[in-house]
């Protein structure tokens, strides 16, 4: 079985980059803060990412659960993750949005995002509340940081403060980036694991079968051990580039990992660590191209 530790959903975007509008012009496209740009695939044609769309896209794959995260330049999605939860309780894990200033949600969600180099004041330490809210209520947190070890410092204080939370680092450390390792090294420590999201954006020069990638996977298992890393697609936007498969399946025929390796990357590590049960093994249906 296979979990994909990194989607989005969104019934309407409604966001911001940098204090300009984030929105859907349709067929796919955002306005992307004064800039067009292909959001989703293009058969997204109403701007709408919903949970039956994934769970199709999760079926046909051969996915069988998946966290949903949220991004600021989505807009909040607490109230469509909260109503999408009761449509697969057993395959998805739902993320609240933490935003600077305002109130954030626990009850009824498995963790909050904090899109923590998005953040007006940097310092993660000054954010602390939402790390004790989420320790106090069995919550994990999903935090995506700043490039390299920007914020790695303060994070670093959180976890030894919080050692009962558990913290995903996201975007695989932001791979490509100098210093890339100071947030993989965060994973050292008992109760943080890093998550792949988006690694075919980050190689998205090189392409399918993404070698470098694979390479980095090696790297950061040296780095905190390959226990600590969790398979994740950033499902929608890396599709309009590949499909939802070719987000894993370089992974299942690449030879530099032992199958072992695979099994704990694409399902065991995340299973453990969110607390997955009653999945089952998705239905192998043949498409039109196999014989």
């Amino acid at each position: 079985m296979i979990i994909d530790s990194h989607v989005h959903l969104w019934k309407t975007q409604n966001g911001r980059v940098d204090g300009r509008r984030v929105f859907s012009v349709g067929n796919g496209k955002s306005d992307f803060g004064g800039t067009l740009r292909q959001m989703m695939p293009p058969y997204m044609v109403n701007g709408e990412n919903t949970v039956d769309m994934l769970l199709s896209n999760m079926d046909y794959a051969g996915v069988s659960g998946a966290v949903v995260t949220q991004e600021e330049i989505d807009g909040n999605q607490d109230s469509y993750l909260l109503a999408v939860k009761t449509t697969a309780p057993n395959r998805l894990k739902i993320c609240s949005l933490y935003e600077e200033g305002k109130p954030f949600a626990l009850d009824g969600f498995d963790g909050v995002k904090i899109c923590a180099g998005r953040l007006p004041t940097a310092d993660l330490t000054k954010h602390d509340a939402v790390f004790s809210a989420a320790e106090n209520s069995g919550k994990f947190v999903f935090v995506e940081l700043a490039d390299g070890d920007r914020q790695t410092g303060s994070l670093r204080e959180l976890i030894q403060q919080h050692p009962a939370l558990r913290i995903v680092i996201g975007h695989f450390g932001m791979v490509t980036r100098t210093g890339w390792e100071a947030q993989i090294k965060l994973a050292r420590y008992d109760n943080v694991r890093v998550e792949s999201g988006g690694i075919t954006w980050l190689f998205n020069s090189e392409f399918y079968p993404y070698p470098s990638a694979v390479r980095a996977i090696q790297e950061a298992a040296d780095l905190c051990g390959m226990e600590k890393l969790m398979w994740g697609s950033d499902y929608p936007r890396t599709m309009v580039a590949i499909t939802y498969r070719m987000s894993f399946d370089f992974i299942q025929k690449t030879t530099a990992l032992t199958e072992a390796e695979k099994q704990a990357f694409l399902y065991e590590n995340a299973a453990a660590f969110y607390g997955f049960c009653g999945l089952h093994e998705c239905a192998c249906v043949r498409n039109m191209l196999e014989d």
